[in-house]
Order: structure tokens, then sequence, then C-alpha cells
């Protein structure tokens, strides 16, 4: 089984229904994907090197096998998720003070 493949897509569904729930609508305003795009390319330089140099391995049973790079395509997922939820919070408490 995929795991770190179901849990990356979880996440992100998880991240969507909480925006929609906050009402934080973070996925409609184009700053955040400019925000987005910042975070996509220190991923490659960090992510990147950390398993382009064998630092950081993964179960080739445990996810799909696509790679950017020579990063897992679920670091993505994972790291969308991570850094959305996180400004999703920070609006709806900024928002709600």
């Amino acid at each position: 089984m995929k795991e770190y493949t179901l849990l990356a897509a979880v996440s992100v569904l998880i991240t969507l229904i909480i925006d929609r729930r906050m009402q934080t609508f973070i996925l409609s305003k184009g700053l955040f994907w400019v925000f987005i795009a910042v975070i996509i390319f220190f991923k490659f330089l960090v992510n990147g090197y950390l398993t382009s140099s064998g630092i950081v391995l993964y179960n080739t049973n445990s996810y799909l096998g696509i790679r950017l790079g020579s990063i897992p395509l679920e670091d993505f997922l994972f790291g969308f998720s991570m850094v959305t939820l996180g400004i999703i919070f920070w609006e709806y408490f900024k928002k709600n003070k």
C-alpha cells in the first residue's frame, strides 16, 4: 500500500475543507499563489539537496515513485498542506481577533 501517497492526498483534502469551513478562501487569493511559488523554489533547493544526496531516503513501497527532480511528489503535497494550513489559521485568527 502507498501510505505516504494516501496521507499526502488526505492532507490536501483536509486543508481544502478547513479553508472552506473557516471561510478564509486563501486559495482564491493571487498573493497566496505567489507565496507558494516562492516556497516551491526553496523546496527544490533544500529538499532537492537532501533527497539527491541520499541524506533522506524513501521506502519505494510507500509512495508512487513520481519525482520532480529528486523530490517525491508527495513531499510537495505535504508541503502545500503544511504551509497553507499555517496561513489559513493565521488569517482566521487575525480576522476573528
